[in-house]
């Protein structure tokens, strides 16, 4: 059964994505309306589809960017069409068939209930997950909890999760960083920092042979380099932000006593 909003969309930026995008968009169609997705510069033929698709469909709507900008910079595209709209939450999900597009009604009605909030999805790996990334993801995350004193961050990387729309796209607005693969970390730590508390579901998530169709942009050495330098600057400003974050967690201390 789809769920129709008019304050909660689903966006899906798209880079590349191969054949396993017209699936994607299907079965978050089938859970939700509306969804958009973002054309990041593709190149593999992928947007004549989507467009195919969106023509026929009017709870779909395709942005389609001239070249590629990264994922944060798409995310930005599709955050201030949506709040042009009057939308004013976005669930973000790859396009490449990784995340539980039925776990979308479940996300988007806990994010109802608590608008203040960011809905992360905290993934469940199964057996053909590559063990190097999902270690190397623990890294991670231990500094995104570092550098937000311990919010409670589940998961900083993974993508499947609900955004308040007006927050992000303020914090994107004021610093030129979170346009690349670094999005999805930075965008958690800066949102809690702003105060934008996590809650933290659960959220299988599938990793696909080249075989089966699957794309993947990661590249190892590139991307954790980036990532050593986005912490870097993090932590920077976890330092300069502790006195505050102190003052608050204490503050939230004493309230829950």
């Amino acid at each position: 059964m789809t769920t129709a909003s008019t304050t909660h969309l689903v966006l899906i930026p798209s880079y590349n994505p191969g054949a396993k995008v017209d699936d994607t968009v299907r079965q978050a169609r089938r859970f939700w309306n509306p969804v958009w997705v973002v054309v990041d510069g593709s190149t593999d033929g992928s947007t004549a589809r989507l467009q195919a698709m969106a023509a026929a469909d009017s709870g779909l709507r395709v942005i389609v960017l001239p070249e590629n900008r990264g994922k944060g910079s798409a995310v930005l595209e599709g955050l201030q069409a949506a709040q042009a709209a009057g939308f004013t939450h976005v669930l973000t999900m790859d396009s490449d068939g990784q995340h539980p597009a039925d776990r979308i009604p479940e996300f988007m009605a806990v994010s109802a209930r608590n608008p203040g909030c960011m809905v992360l999805g905290k993934p469940v790996f199964d057996a053909a997950a590559p063990q190097l990334r999902v270690k190397g993801r623990e890294i991670s995350n231990w500094w995104a909890n570092l550098e937000t004193l311990w919010m409670g961050i589940g998961d900083s990387l993974f993508g499947f999760r609900v955004y308040p729309a007006a927050p992000l796209e303020k914090i994107m607005r004021r610093q030129r960083w979170m346009r690349r693969f670094d999005f999805d970390p930075e965008a958690v730590v800066r949102l809690a920092w702003a105060g934008v508390r996590p809650i933290n579901l659960p959220a299988p998530v599938r990793y696909f042979r080249a075989d089966e169709g699957g794309v993947s942009h990661f590249r190892y050495f590139r991307d954790n380099r980036l990532l050593t330098w986005m912490h870097t600057r993090l932590f920077i400003g976890f330092v300069l932000r502790l006195p505050m974050l102190l003052g608050r967690k204490l503050a939230a201390g004493r309230r829950a006593s």
